[in-house]
Order: C-alpha cells, then structure tokens, then sequence
C-alpha cells in the first residue's frame, strides 16, 4: 500500500459547504494521478463528478448519513464495475480498491481535520464501504473502522 503523504493531498472545499457544514450530507470526491501520487479531495454538498475520469472510474465517494437507528456514518461508495469489465478485470479492480482504500480514507479524513475539529462526536462514527459490482464475489460492503482509527494511523504510526 502507498504511504499517506498530507503533502501530496489537495483538498477543495465547494461552497455552500464550510470547514464545519454541514453534517448530515458532507460529500467527499477523493480522486488521484497515478503519476504524481497526489491525491484530490473536494468536500461539498454535491460529489465533484467533474473530477472523476469517466473511463477509469477509480474515484472514492463517500458521504455522511445518518442510519435508521439515527446514527452517523461515513458512507463510501467503489466502483468496480457495471458489467463492462470482464471477471478478471473486475476482479484486479476490486484488488486495487482493497489495496488503496486505507489511503483513500486517510486522505478523506486528514483533508477535514477542521470539521472533526468542530463535530468530534463524529470521530466514533463507523466507516463503510460498498463496493459497486455486477459481479456478486465483488458487491461487498466493509467496516472500516472510524475516523478516529484512521487519525491514529495517520499520527501515530
């Protein structure tokens, strides 16, 4: 896995979202060059489709939501395929995701220290992902644990 480098992270806040709103509804389009290692975050109320590369599809969305039972939760979204891929494909692809996704989250949480600064209940929240497949082996959803978790590695490893 690549080591997180916040140097190499470029975050964009989209009004009308600002360093501490809103909550319920935060988007997170994390996007990144093969080439250079860098990672791009924007942070709104809508995802920045315009960031994503249509062919490659390799983005991280993710979002805050509030469940059922009335509990916050970083909901994120991988898309692996939708049936254009072959199972071989999909299945590197979905490799990758796994591989790349703790980076991911860093970059996702570190890019909006100063709304955990403001929301640090948020910090216990669980992290999930859905992964996007039409292949079933590949339609997955994981625990990533929290933000708090991913600080930790962040700061403390």
């Amino acid at each position: 896995m690549s080591a997180f480098d916040p140097n190499k992270l470029s975050v964009q806040l989209h009004p009308p979202a600002t360093p501490s709103t809103p909550v319920i509804g935060r988007r997170y389009t994390l996007t990144h060059s093969d080439e250079t290692g860098e990672l791009f975050l924007d942070i709104g109320t809508n995802y920045n489709f315009n960031a994503i590369d249509w062919q490659l599809r390799d983005e991280v969305l993710a979002e805050w939501i509030q469940t059922s039972g009335a509990q916050n939760q970083l909901l994120g979204y991988a898309y692996v395929d939708g049936g254009e891929f072959s199972l071989e494909e999909a299945a590197f692809r979905y490799y990758i995701f796994l591989k790349e996704m703790p980076l991911a989250l860093k970059g996702i949480i570190y890019g909006d220290i100063p709304f955990y600064e403001q929301h640090q209940y948020l910090l216990n929240s669980p992290i999930v992902i859905e992964y996007h497949s039409s292949y079933p082996d590949f339609q997955t959803t994981l625990y990533y644990g929290t933000p708090r978790d991913i600080l930790n590695e962040i700061f403390h490893s």
